[in-house]
């Protein structure tokens, strides 16, 4: 049954008569599908303030620990709630005594206490995709997704809705969405299986539900046209050959082998707004011809979103393409996004911005702005190549052109060496412009006080200009 939240006495009927939801004021808890894999390492409470508790499920997550070269799975933990207001958070540690805890994006700067040892306490004003962790665990944290309260419930009766209430629910393999339809996956469902929007057009997937794949999967959208994914919480968020392409608050968490979260092959139009991706692989990416996808990508933005790379790359930009016939990706925007976590060893594949162009790509106009990046374990800041991968590419890359960094700042002492190199005289890197640039908050500009003449700009912010670059500029804009 469609259901539209309004409180006072009426949300007071429905937490009595429908046994997954419960209503209080301006919260929504929903509760747990029997059968589902729950993580008691946490207990999770909220409330609005001065009202009651009520507590919130806490579901078994599994993220990937890179340990030498080794992968390790890890079982971590994810609650979700909605709100409209003010809401407090109570999350108890029940594995001991809470000796230290952060609760991330650290930019957010969201107060919190810490009561009988065991218990952490903060407010809520705003919906908030969190990392919550207890003595520096960062692979057995809780994932808190507090999302705002949904208002617009389609009616399950509707032909054109194909409804999944609370419980499990089991898919024959992929849920093939038709055209026009939506599909709406409740707080407190799980979906076991993949939903695929392939060849369609004028499709909504949403809701406040997880879908849940046990390899790969999760949300697939192939060859559409205007499709908007909303809400859900998923293993993998994927768009290939399409256009007008909106995923809002989705949230992906993967631990598998090459578990990228938020890709996007030959495509058009898309929009990311405030998701969240941890994921064993990139978190989001743009390439152009792969996997039965052709073509090149323009007009594509990630926007108010959080990453956490456990493996490889937050950002990455350019691999892929077809070198007989070579594409342009352009038009790439990064704007207000948290980098958490960027991990990895092997050289070729750091950066937690990465523009690598191969296959005869050539990368132009892209954006990073207002990005913070925090102490990741091991990795790059950044990365602009055009290089030659034998792995992965037929080619090297023709060129990366107009990249703008504007209040890009990074707080930490792990960084390696960053790089931007170009391939050859006509595969060069061109016009990067460096707007306000901080590390440890230090600015870095050309006139910087303190630079000696002979050093390089970048040499301040352990940035190395290789050769085949031509006119980088590091400023300050305010």
């Amino acid at each position: 049954m469609g259901m539209k939240r309004i409180f006072g006495l009426l949300g007071l009927w429905l937490a009595l008569c429908w046994p997954v939801l419960a209503v209080r004021s301006d919260v929504a808890v929903y509760s747990a599908p029997e059968g589902v894999e729950l993580n008691g390492d946490f207990s999770v409470r909220v409330r609005a303030e001065g009202g009651e508790w009520l507590s919130v499920p806490s579901y078994l997550v599994k993220v990937d620990e890179v340990r030498g070269t080794k992968h390790c799975v890890e079982n971590a933990s994810m609650a979700i709630f909605d709100f409209t207001g003010r809401v407090e958070v109570a999350v108890t540690y029940n594995k001991g005594k809470v000796d230290s805890a952060r609760v991330r994006p650290l930019s957010y700067g969201i107060p919190f206490r810490v009561e009988d040892g065991r218990t952490v306490k903060f407010t809520l004003d705003r919906p908030r995709n969190l990392s919550v962790e207890v003595n520096g665990d960062i692979f057995h944290n809780l994932h808190l997704f507090a999302g705002p309260v949904e208002t617009d419930v389609p009616d399950k009766d509707d032909p054109d809705v194909i409804y999944f209430g609370p419980g499990v629910h089991l898919t024959e393999g992929n849920l093939k969405v038709p055209s026009g339809k939506t599909v709406y996956v409740a707080g407190g469902a799980v979906l076991m299986g993949r939903i695929l929007v392939e060849g369609v057009h004028d499709v909504t997937v949403r809701g406040r539900g997880v879908v849940h794949h046990s390899v790969k999967g999760g949300i697939r959208v192939a060859n559409s046209r205007n499709v908007l994914v909303e809400g859900l919480s998923a293993t993998q968020m994927s768009t290939g050959g399409s256009d007008s392409v909106t995923i809002r608050n989705v949230k992906s968490i993967s631990y598998y082998g090459w578990g990228d979260g938020m890709n996007v092959f030959a495509s058009n139009n898309v929009l990311f707004d405030g998701v969240f991706c941890r994921n064993s692989d990139d978190c989001t990416t743009v390439y152009g011809t792969r996997l039965g996808f052709e073509g090149g990508c323009k007009h594509i933005t990630m926007q108010n979103s959080t990453l956490w790379a456990d493996v490889a790359h937050p950002i990455f930009i350019g691999i892929h393409g077809n070198a007989d016939e070579p594409e342009v990706l352009e038009d790439l925007n990064y704007v207000n996004i948290d980098i958490l976590d960027h991990k990895e060893k092997q050289l070729n594949y750091q950066g937690c911005m990465a523009i690598n162009a191969g296959d005869n790509n050539l990368v132009r106009n892209v954006r990073f702005e207002n990005i913070r990046v925090e102490d990741f374990r091991q990795g790059q800041l950044l990365n602009l190549r055009i290089f030659y991968n034998k792995k992965y590419c037929k080619a090297p890359g023709r060129g990366i052109e107009n990249v703008l960094f504007k209040d890009v700042s990074y707080t930490g002492s792990r960084a390696e060496v960053s790089l931007i190199e170009g391939y050859s005289e006509d595969r060069a890197i061109r016009n990067v412009r460096f707007e306000n640039l901080r590390v440890n908050g230090e600015l870095i500009t050309d006139d910087m006080p303190g630079k000696p003449a002979w050093y390089h700009t970048g040499d301040m912010a352990r940035i190395y200009v290789g050769p085949h670059v031509e006119d980088i500029v590091f400023t300050q804009t305010k």
